[in-house]
């Protein structure tokens, strides 16, 4: 008998099994919060109600603007359970994006964590959010308009049943748009189950019951890689840690509360072991089973210093807002259990193996190239966690084929095993902090202001988020301007952590023989410009 794979279906086995299981969650006022799944559920089911009762209809989005917690997590639950669609907007965005991306998904109704109103308030004007449910931890009034999420709970009665099907949409998320506006990808409930059916293989993050779950990774971008639903799929106790992502309240919250897997971009591991290092006996993280790190290349200090210093077994994943997001992990195969030490860490620093419903391949010049690790090509990727076009366009920039294989930009080789290693990145962008950053939209910003001829944006290394930002200007002939109003000028349209802290005068860019930016020798020049730098956080 044929059964649709749903997120319902997938609570309705945690609510049978796994109600017991802890949910820890840190507020915005630092509390920490504890709670079982049935709890959660129980409030996702008023939620539902009370989203129903606003006229919320099966199909239609329902937008959160709200930080790591069990609040946020209701929502998960609830909105795919009543048939919506949860569209999780990025908080980190510009509101002149975010007014953009709400208007583009038909954003009516939205949660919000009280402290965010004001950034609610930069874009909601030019968005077509009419009703606001305020997530908040204290007593102040809410300004008239404003819905209170636990009056509309403690008003509300269970949302009537939706049995949706698996190829409906149950959840949305955009792009960080780095190569134009940002793109809608619509995640149907066949996509979240199976992928959520592929963490928990043990070729990839193997979760299972008897594991704690801490994502280090935002709920308000990419599905804090789709952990909010394979946890309560494997009936793993599930631990949130708010906003707080700093060194320190990590790792407490990964000792005090027996964090056996954890994930988050390089970032936010780096500090955490530098205070490790810095006092290895302050914590017992010994119940650590895997530490994944992704959302950028994981540097081979932070690799050797978890594993090796610390015995923290850190691996390296990949993937992609359009792979719903997981990818690879770089795991060792048995043929490498005998390899050299320095094999074994050159393996462990490729972005890895796909997940067991996926398949990879790689298009060069001249067509498919082969598995020897030296030919390099375009990765494509095709499964069933795989999007086949973005929300209301479709494919229009020819990233997804006929027969489901999906563009990814990234140039890699292939070792004969299938594992993936990412050479260079297209369109030159900027990965900082796990965040793409686009050097094209930031040197047509420069190139708008009227003193500048020509800029160019490379991605030059830094000590703490990896890749920063920097700009090379050419200003025009008679006209002056400073370094300061120039970042003044790119802060009007992006957000801080865009900016880059150095932008560079010089007579001329270099081109190549086409006359395009020579972007390499850029790199090259700057290459050692931040180190010992610090960066504003993404």
């Amino acid at each position: 008998m044929d059964a649709d794979l749903t997120v319902p279906m997938l609570l309705r086995r945690a609510r049978a099994l796994f109600g017991d299981k802890r949910v820890v969650a840190r507020w915005g006022d630092g509390r920490l919060h504890r709670s079982t799944y049935l709890e959660v559920l129980a409030r996702a089911d008023r939620l539902g109600g009370a989203l129903q009762r606003l006229g919320v209809r099966p199909g239609e989005p329902v937008a959160t603007l709200c930080w790591n917690h069990d609040r946020h997590l209701e929502a998960y639950f609830a909105v795919s359970s009543i048939g919506a669609v949860l569209h999780t907007l990025n908080l980190r965005l510009h509101p002149d994006e975010l007014a953009y991306i709400a208007t583009d998904a038909g954003d009516r109704v939205l949660l919000v964590d009280e402290e965010l109103l004001p950034l609610l308030e930069a874009f909601r004007g030019r968005s077509p959010i009419r009703e606001v449910i305020v997530v908040r931890h204290g007593d102040a009034p809410l300004a008239p308009g404003l819905l209170d999420y636990e009056a509309l709970l403690d008003a509300a009665p269970p949302a009537n049943p939706h049995e949706a099907r698996e190829q409906d949409a149950a959840a949305m998320c955009y792009t960080s748009g780095t190569t134009g506006r940002p793109k809608g990808v619509v995640y149907s409930h066949r996509c979240l189950v199976l992928h959520s059916l592929m963490l928990a293989m043990s070729d990839l993050f193997g979760l299972r019951e008897r594991d704690v779950i801490l994502p280090a990774v935002s709920l308000f971008h990419a599905n804090a890689w789709g952990l909010p639903y394979a946890a309560p799929f494997v009936g793993a106790d599930l631990v949130l840690p708010g906003r707080q992502l700093d060194a320190l309240t990590l790792r407490r919250m990964l000792a005090e509360e027996r964090v056996t897997f954890t994930a988050g971009v390089p970032t936010v591991w780096l500090p955490l072991l530098e205070l490790l290092d810095a006092d290895p006996a302050a914590a017992d993280l010994s119940a650590l089973r895997l530490l994944v790190v992704g959302g950028a290349a994981l540097p081979e200090a932070l690799l050797r210093g978890l594993n090796e210093r610390h015995r923290i077994p850190a691996v390296h994943s990949w993937g992609m807002t359009e792979l719903a997001p997981v990818g690879t992990l770089a795991t060792l195969p048995s043929r490498m259990e005998r390899a050299a030490p320095e094999a074994r860490l050159a393996a462990r620093l490729r972005q890895g193996t796909p997940g067991a419903m996926l398949e990879i391949r790689a298009r060069g010049d001249s067509g498919l190239i082969p598995w020897d690790d030296v030919a390099v090509g375009e990765l494509e990727v095709r499964g069933p966690t795989v999007s086949s076009g973005y929300h209301g366009i479709g494919d229009t920039e020819g990233r997804f084929t006929e027969d489901g294989w999906f563009r990814t930009g990234d140039v890699v080789s292939i070792d004969p095993f299938g594992s993936i290693r990412i050479r260079d990145r297209a369109k030159d962008l900027v990965k900082s902090g796990g965040e793409w950053i686009s050097s094209v939209a930031l040197e047509n910003r420069l190139m708008s202001h009227p003193a500048v001829l020509e800029a160019a944006v490379v991605a030059v290394p830094h000590p703490t988020w990896l890749e920063r930002p920097l700009g090379a200007v050419v200003l025009r002939p008679g006209q002056e301007v400073s370094v300061d109003q120039l970042k003044e000028w790119i802060a009007q349209a992006f957000p801080r952590w865009w900016i880059p802290e150095a932008l560079v005068f010089v007579d001329q860019i270099p081109r190549t023989s086409t006359g395009k930016f020579l972007k390499t020798r850029l790199r090259e020049e700057f290459a050692g410009w931040y180190a010992g730098s610090q960066a504003p956080a993404p």
